[in-house]
């Protein structure tokens, strides 16, 4: 399944709606199967994972409406938790020319963060080093603790595409060396277009993922080059914080950023930056 956040675009209120995306690019309004849940983290928190899905199925042949009527959201808002991975792809680590991470590097970011699939990027006045990375995400479906990583896939609700667009000077010059400024500003992570659960993705180990700048092809690897895998990331957070039901994890980026180009490039005002990864779609957000 395809699980979405979207608004009718004839909806004055502008209702949160939670919604499933068919095979056919149409969406089905699933407001009557959690009439309750002003959000899909919300509807996550009150039933966990399968009942919402098995929820979500009884309703699943509902009139589909056309995805042009409709503005796609973020599919998680305001979720306790944004957690990162630095350094977890083999062949990014070869590019940065930094030893493979023994134990998973976490930092974070705001909730504030998290814009929509197709959002614009405000670029910040306080940078002049705007970078990009695409990344596969997980989002946790259900309350835990001391995860064991064997285990830990029963904990996931689905996987996202994030972009974790980075202050490359106030990651690694300025705020004192610390990463968070670089990386928390606001709008600083489009997620998206929606989540899709683990019984349409294989192997999470397995998906091709990119990024494009201006339609040019910047980064293009497979999450087979992940260090630390999914679930011995979600293990290994669980040890440290309590994991909630809409938390999301991202889980690194592969080489081909702007930092480490050469010379380096980084984006500017009006630049398109399209993210993706196989099996879950794409998300596009301008720079402005």
């Amino acid at each position: 399944m395809r699980f979405i956040q979207f608004r009718l675009l004839n909806d004055l209120a502008k209702a949160t709606r939670i919604g499933l995306q068919k095979t056919s690019g149409g969406i089905v309004d699933l407001s009557k199967a959690f009439p309750s849940s002003s959000s899909l983290k919300d509807a996550l928190t009150k039933l966990g994972p399968k009942a919402l899905v098995e929820r979500a199925r009884q309703y699943s042949s509902s009139e589909e409406k056309e995805i042009s009527h409709c503005e796609i959201m973020a599919p998680i808002t305001a979720p306790s938790k944004v957690a990162c991975v630095g350094l977890n792809y083999r062949d990014h680590c070869e590019e940065t020319g930094k030893p493979v991470p023994p134990e998973p590097i976490f930092f974070s970011k705001f909730p504030s963060c998290i814009t929509g699939p197709f959002d614009d990027i405000p670029y910040p006045e306080v940078t002049k080093e705007l970078d990009w990375e695409a990344e596969l995400a997980v989002v946790i479906g259900k309350r835990g603790k001391n995860i064991d990583a064997t285990s830990a896939h029963d904990y996931i609700f689905g996987f996202t595409v994030a972009h974790d667009v980075t202050a490359r000077d106030w990651q690694f010059t300025r705020n004192g060396g610390q990463w968070l400024l670089g990386k928390a500003m606001d709008g600083f992570c489009p997620i998206g277009p929606g989540i899709v659960t683990p019984d349409e993705i294989a192997d999470p180990h397995n998906l091709a993922i990119s990024c494009r700048v201006n339609g040019q092809l910047k980064q293009n690897s497979s999450t087979a080059q992940l260090v630390h895998g999914v679930y011995n990331c979600v293990a290994w957070l669980s040890k440290f914080c309590t994991l909630q039901p809409g938390d999301i994890i991202l889980t690194g980026t592969p080489p081909g950023v702007g930092a480490f180009a050469k010379p380096p490039l980084f984006l500017k005002k009006g630049d398109v930056v399209e993210c993706e990864v196989e099996k879950i779609g794409i998300i596009r957000n301008q720079v402005v």
